[in-house]
């Protein structure tokens, strides 16, 4: 009895969109704890960059190098998170297929094939969401920081480089 209401709990509290939610937020600071050295690599080199800097540029390389960079890695790392949420939903939503197949009398050798079609058909466009919204968070990540790497550069006089 007692097991039967803690996987009613247990699926009622996933079955939330906030639980979803901090799972991402979770596995995303997760990540970037983890690749915060590749982080503080390119901002260190940045800092170098700009410190032999010629003074006739403009904007300079170097600020639209590093927030590429930058919107590579928090892109990859967004794309990592939302993997780690895919996963088990896709699997749900393969597992809930094949059992509504099984259920509509589908023979053994009919829903292996329809199965295999189903999960190369949820594998790719699961795939195709996941690099669209990594492109997304890796587009507004590199514009983010390529103005804050500005707005640092203009904030600084020439005796602070």
């Amino acid at each position: 009895m007692a097991d039967l209401q803690w996987n009613s709990l247990l699926l009622k509290a996933m079955s939330k969109r906030r639980t979803w939610v901090c799972i991402f937020l979770l596995v995303y600071a997760l990540l970037l704890s983890s690749s915060w050295n590749l982080v503080v690599s390119i901002r260190s080199w940045y800092n170098v960059a700009i410190s032999h800097r010629r003074p006739t540029t403009s904007i300079g390389w170097p600020t639209l190098y590093a927030s590429v960079l930058y919107g590579g890695v928090f892109g990859l790392l967004a794309m990592g998170a939302a993997l780690a949420v895919a996963v088990p939903a896709t699997l749900v939503t393969w597992i809930t297929v094949l059992v509504l197949l099984a259920f509509a009398g589908k023979p053994r050798r009919a829903l292996v094939r329809e199965g295999r079609r189903i999960t190369g058909d949820i594998a790719g466009f699961a795939f195709r969401i996941l690099i669209r919204e990594g492109n997304f968070v890796a587009a507004c990540c590199a514009v983010a920081s390529f103005l804050a790497l500005l707005i640092r550069r203009r904030g600084m006089g020439e005796d602070d480089r």
